[in-house]
């Protein structure tokens, strides 16, 4: 969904344009846990290309209207949805949108999807499949909601249900994560492994099976990210190569290929994202 450019920190807004975007009022949400509402206003056309993200996304469709997704596997109509951190090339497509979009840090999608999250590699798939019955009675309280912030408090409580009880990430695979990402994608995966006292081979097979993604790919998803968003807000490619850790700029050009499935230059042309 497009994003709010106001800031996290702010309760509930309208926009002057075309989107109306809700976010959670002073209830906290769970661990790696952000979400927030959005309407189209004006009833038009939504087509957005599903861009690759250090997150995983989940959206719950409101109302009659469902997603026209058009992926790898097919096209697809969907009342909500849940795209990985690196769904493959994706477009979603519908009218008159209104949703819930809850974004995941891998942290806390472990806990809440309820598969493994090497399971979703590369796909967007539906959410009822994954959340079955419980997800249609969120669908239908969230109907008879009154208001946006009864809408994300619901939601909030339903994830909360969900977390009770979870297992947790191994400790070793988490601080993984957060250094990659606090590195911005610039880490070795040797230097990763001897940080947390395990071998390669032990560090690839369970940060793998728990994030969804290799440390390498993760690495590179995370640095992709950073490029992305400068690519967008208009920063030339050289500069952004060059501030983002990229060897040169062909370096760019191919992850971006790799990742997103166009240029550098088409992906500037982008204003939004599944993201928040």
């Amino acid at each position: 969904m497009p994003a709010d450019d106001t800031g996290d920190d702010l309760p509930t807004r309208t926009s002057d344009s075309r989107w109306e975007i809700a976010r959670p009022h002073g209830q906290p949400m769970p661990g790696g846990v952000r979400m927030a509402g959005f309407r189209d206003r004006t009833g038009g056309s939504l087509d957005l290309r599903v861009l690759p993200q250090p997150a995983v996304i989940v959206v719950i469709g409101l109302g009659t209207g469902r997603f026209r997704v058009e992926g790898p596997s097919g096209h697809r109509s969907l009342n909500g949805m849940v795209a990985a951190m690196s769904p493959g090339p994706t477009r979603v497509r519908g009218e008159g949108v209104a949703c819930i979009e809850v974004e995941l840090s891998p942290r806390a999608a472990h806990a809440l999807l309820g598969v493994p999250p090497l399971e979703l590699a590369g796909t967007v798939t539906a959410l009822d499949d994954l959340w079955g019955p419980d997800v249609r009675l969120l669908r239908e309280q969230l109907a008879a909601a009154g208001s946006w912030q009864e809408r994300l408090a619901l939601t909030e409580r339903f994830l909360r249900r969900r977390a009770a009880g979870a297992p947790p990430m191994a400790a070793e695979v988490a601080a993984a994560w957060d250094t990659i990402v606090a590195g911005r994608g610039r880490v070795r995966v040797g230097d990763l492994a001897a940080s947390c006292g395990w071998s390669r081979k032990r560090l690839w097979s369970r940060f793998t099976s728990q994030i969804g993604l290799t440390p390498k790919r993760a690495a590179m998803l995370v640095r992709f990210d950073h490029a992305a968003r400068a690519l967008v807000a208009g920063e030339p490619a050289g500069d952004v190569a060059a501030a983002c850790g990229y060897t040169d700029q062909p370096h760019l050009h191919r992850d971006v290929q790799a990742l997103a499935g166009c240029t550098p230059g088409a992906l500037a042309g982008l204003t939004s994202s599944t993201g928040p």
